[in-house]
């Protein structure tokens, strides 16, 4: 991480970790249900000086804020506020966006929603999609809703690694640097997780939605990672997705379950690529007019002036 910005949204503050701050080109990196944005270091990496990397630290999780009203800001119509507040402090009027589990429904809600779509330029979803494993999702709820606690550093670190194995680390630094960049002492000197325990009431309070209906109304480049042996993206559901976005881009991990790291080039240059495509400019989505303002309005009447003239 080359710095660190915090952002005030309401009462809330949130750390936002970036990676090369001067390079020309941006990527919002976010991270998953109970990660942070430093997950993404590799990433960065990988990517080269070439690109600003801003991962924030959600609410709840890193060095954010916990907060006091967990049913009011645990929740991803919040998640979207504080994401547009921060492509606003970094006046990014629109941004690539890679998100992990959680960071990548987050991205599609904005890349769907009506009044903020404009703001994606290309979407990238690792080990996520409209349709998740119920048995997955429960697991997850389940692990995250309860605080752990841990005797010692060592045995944090052991459950740790089981907990997380479906990532793919493979080297033992990797480990060792995901369990220190993952805990915090409790007051009586045993060892938890980073995050805040409420953070799972998100499975209690928020709104179920058509996330279908969401993934239909996506009109920018959209590519989607998924780890061969995911236990939240079963592999019947791409075809699914294909169906709604036809131009779909995939990428498929093995020795990865639910979600990959993207912490080596052989799972980076895939990204890097679509990154690298032209990003198509957002169609009209389907039983909706497409309304032209300014300098549009002007040039359709100078066509319409046009065709009258050589008539």
């Amino acid at each position: 991480m080359d710095a660190l910005e915090f952002i005030r949204v309401r009462e809330l503050e949130v750390a936002v970790r970036i990676w090369n701050p001067t390079a020309p080109r941006t990527l919002i990196a976010w991270h998953g249900l109970a990660r942070h944005g430093g997950d993404f270091s590799a990433l960065a990496r990988e990517l080269g000086s070439g690109w600003r990397v801003l991962a924030p630290d959600t609410p709840g999780r890193g060095l954010s804020s916990w907060s006091l009203f967990p049913a009011h800001d645990y929740l991803y119509s919040h998640y979207v506020t504080v994401a547009i507040a921060l492509l606003d402090h970094f006046k990014l009027d629109r941004v690539d966006w890679l998100g992990t589990s959680m960071g990548g429904l987050l991205g599609m809600l904005i890349a769907a929603d009506p009044q903020h779509s404009q703001r994606i330029s290309r979407l990238i979803l690792n080990d996520i999609g409209p349709e998740l494993n119920k048995q997955g999702l429960i697991g997850l709820s389940s692990y995250f809703g309860v605080t752990h606690r841990f005797s010692s550093f060592s045995e944090f670190q052991q459950e740790l690694t089981q907990h997380y194995a479906s990532f793919g680390i493979t080297s033992e630094s990797a480990w060792r640097e995901l369990a220190l960049n993952s805990s915090r002492r409790l007051p009586d000197g045993s060892w938890s997780y980073h995050y805040d325990p409420r953070i799972g009431e998100q499975f209690v309070h928020d709104t179920p939605r058509d996330t279908w209906a969401d993934w239909a109304n996506i009109r920018c480049p959209v590519m989607v990672i998924r780890g061969a042996d995911s236990t939240l993206l079963d592999a019947e559901t791409l075809p699914r997705m294909k169906e709604k976005q036809p131009h779909l881009v995939t990428l498929n991990v093995p020795n990865c379950g639910h979600a990959p790291m993207l912490d080596r080039p052989e799972q980076v240059m895939p990204v890097q690529h679509f990154l690298n495509r032209p990003a198509a400019l957002h169609s009209t989505p389907r039983n909706q007019k497409q309304v032209a303002t300014g300098w549009q309005y002007r040039f359709q009447w100078l066509i319409q002036r046009w065709r009258r003239w050589w008539k």
